[in-house]
């Protein structure tokens, strides 16, 4: 069992506060898919020749590809790996990019889950934002994705948005549900460095909110999910039962994946490895039959450390018997006892082998997972 994460490097247009790698400059697609795909070529062994069950196309803006450059990816991913017939294929897009005709050919490329970056139903907050949509274009996108036959569709929301009123956030939370979706991301606002919003906040132009405000959101966003029957299963994700994210779930329980991509990242158990974030470079050097990547050789503590960081997010949280199996009695045994104290202030539940944050702990997550790590 593997997945595939593609990486699109394209944006229309720059949102304040994302870092993750990209460029406007558009006239490279075309170079960058067949790049991409003679990476498929040249690293096809990486995965040693499991079934791949999870492929995500992520970015950057996956939806600037048109119909004919999605199938000359697929074209590629068929022909060097092994593809499951029943593959979860997932595809981010911006809402503005999913008109009725683009959704009518993306249902015909085999992808079958899209997530599609709404963020807010508030136009204050999308401008703020830097989204290039407007709230009724979000939902208009939703509804086209099902009337196209999307059946499985995760909404991205983000809470903490400098500004956002509580009636704001409950509005937008709401409005996800009623449009009867199966999944919905929801991410607390990061300041990053490098961004406009890094920038916005030393000129005091923005402030962030105060923290027993985002504390709130949270609590509002797990209880109204829960009133909705979605299942909390990791720390930024809800859904209904049976839509998990297969793909992101299997980062989270040490599947091997294969990032393709300038600034993608690859996993095989042994090795995490990562891309130059430089689409010339990644461009350049791949047409010399190089894949531009650097790498690190993971040894215990970094494994376990990893574990920890992805499992105790999850609502099966970390499991003792695997630290023993997967790594030693005493990797066990430094994480039972760290966790004595969390489980006695109610942060930490234990049930059977397995340690997994409860409410109030999902709250602290962060803190309580850099504890536990060695």
């Amino acid at each position: 069992m593997a997945g595939i994460y593609i990486h699109i490097p394209f944006c229309k247009k720059l949102c304040h506060y994302c870092d993750f790698h990209k460029s406007l400059n558009l006239k490279d697609k075309g170079r960058m898919i067949k790049a991409l795909v003679k990476e498929m070529e040249l690293e096809n062994g990486f995965l040693e020749s499991e079934q791949v069950e999870t492929i995500y196309f992520g970015g950057g803006t996956p939806s600037v590809l048109n119909y004919e450059e999605i199938m000359i990816i697929f074209e590629g991913l068929y022909k060097y790996f092994k593809i499951s017939k029943d593959a979860e294929i997932t595809y981010e897009a911006n809402p503005d990019d999913l008109t009725k005709q683009y959704l009518n050919k993306l249902v015909k490329t085999g992808i079958n889950r899209l997530s599609i970056g709404l963020q807010s139903f508030s136009d204050r907050d999308l401008r703020l934002l830097n989204r290039r949509h407007q709230s009724k274009t979000g939902i208009k996108a939703v509804y086209d994705s099902k009337d196209a036959g999307f059946e499985n569709i995760n909404v991205d929301l983000i809470y903490g948005i400098p500004g956002m009123s509580m009636e704001t956030w409950e509005n937008n939370i709401d409005i996800a549900f009623q449009m009867e979706i199966n999944h919905i991301s929801a991410y607390h606002l990061t300041i990053e460095p490098d961004t406009v919003f890094f920038r916005y906040i030393k000129e005091g132009r923005i402030k962030i909110p105060e923290e027993d405000i985002s504390i709130e959101q949270f609590r509002v966003l797990i209880k109204k999910a829960g009133e909705n029957e979605f299942i909390h299963y990791e720390i930024s994700n809800f859904c209904l039962d049976n839509f998990f994210s297969k793909h992101n779930t299997n980062y989270w329980k040490q599947v091997k994946y294969l990032g393709l991509g300038p600034s993608a990242h690859s996993y095989n158990g042994k090795i995490r490895r990562w891309n130059v974030a430089d689409n010339k470079m990644y461009m350049d050097s791949i047409s010399k039959n190089k894949v531009p990547f650097e790498k690190e050789y993971l040894d215990n503590r970094k494994k376990y450390n990893e574990y920890i960081l992805t499992s105790l997010r999850t609502i099966w949280g970390i499991d003792l018997k695997f630290l023993e199996e997967n790594y030693s009695k005493e990797a066990m045994d430094y994480c039972t006892g760290l966790s004595k104290r969390f489980i006695d202030y109610g942060m930490i539940k234990k049930k059977k082998d397995n340690l997994i944050l409860t409410d109030q702990g999902k709250l602290i997550a962060d803190n309580i997972i850099s504890e536990l790590m060695m």
